[in-house]
């Protein structure tokens, strides 16, 4: 029997913000910033992730679901792919941010400081992430099946082990700022609570109408791939190393790929 899904995406999400809080917790460790070929590796890494993530577990069960219930695939694959990109370019809009390696902020001004503001940065970044795992978990119910199950879960660890190095790379420069170890922890790990809320919201929209569980999958993905075009790949390309970049985006690839097709 599969669990239901507000329970599924409250255990997945939670394992995603318990590996955010692992992250964070790098900070009792290490005295300084990461490095720029960390941020590098882990940000191309955290990109491949979420292309394969995007493409297994979003966006080919989108067309699955779409052609099980009888509607025509590509209009929910591209539909929802197109609505999720432009709800983060939204969000990428209307909320004021600082990416890690960045100098000036992003969105409109504001007098926030600069914890503050990568502090929302790294919560834009995770509330498709949140709304993927959700979303997985209620199309699994929907499909009553254990591998859609285990496919969602495949998702939910995949996102957790991303989440790891970008934990890390929230409370290191929080704590490089001026903020205590402690403080610095605290908000790097919160920042993963964009996930479970996100899930849990998305559960509640879409999981009442099953005939919008393919736009919901590719929404999700579009969400997810507005933040590795704009954001992860660009910043994994900067400057030396690039190289080492784009090894890291198809390591992230293969592994997503893998744990999903082993465990989907």
């Amino acid at each position: 029997m599969i669990p239901e899904p507000y329970l599924s995406a409250a255990l997945g999400t939670s394992f995603t913000f318990a590996m955010t809080a692992l992250g964070s917790a790098f900070v009792f460790l290490f005295k300084n910033k990461p490095s720029s070929l960390w941020t590098k590796l882990s940000l191309g890494f955290a990109a491949g992730i979420m292309i394969a993530a995007s493409v297994w577990s979003l966006l080919i069960p989108a067309i699955d679901k779409a052609q099980e219930l009888g509607q025509i695939p590509a209009l929910p694959a591209a539909g929802g792919f197109i609505l999720g990109a432009l709800f983060l370019l939204t969000l990428d809009h209307l909320m004021p941010h600082l990416h890690p390696d960045s100098l000036a902020p992003e969105g409109p001004k504001s007098h926030l400081d600069k914890s503050s503001l990568l502090f929302l940065a790294v919560t834009i970044h995770n509330i498709p992430e949140g709304m993927a795992v959700g979303i997985s978990f209620a199309a699994a119910y929907a499909a009553g099946s254990p591998e859609a199950l285990s496919a969602a879960i495949a998702l939910a660890i995949g996102m957790g082990i991303q989440n790891i190095p970008e934990g890390t790379a929230v409370a290191l420069p929080m704590h490089a700022s001026g903020k205590s170890r402690f403080k610095a922890f605290l908000m790097g790990a919160f920042s993963g609570l964009a996930e479970p809320v996100a899930a849990l919201l998305v559960i509640l929209i879409a999981g009442q109408f099953v005939p919008f569980l393919p736009w919901a999958l590719a929404f999700a993905a579009g969400a997810m791939m507005y933040v590795v075009v704009e954001e992860l790949i660009p910043e994994a390309k900067l400057g030396e190393h690039s190289d080492l970049g784009t090894i890291a985006v198809l390591a992230g690839f293969v592994l997503m790929m893998l744990l999903d097709t082993t465990l989907g």
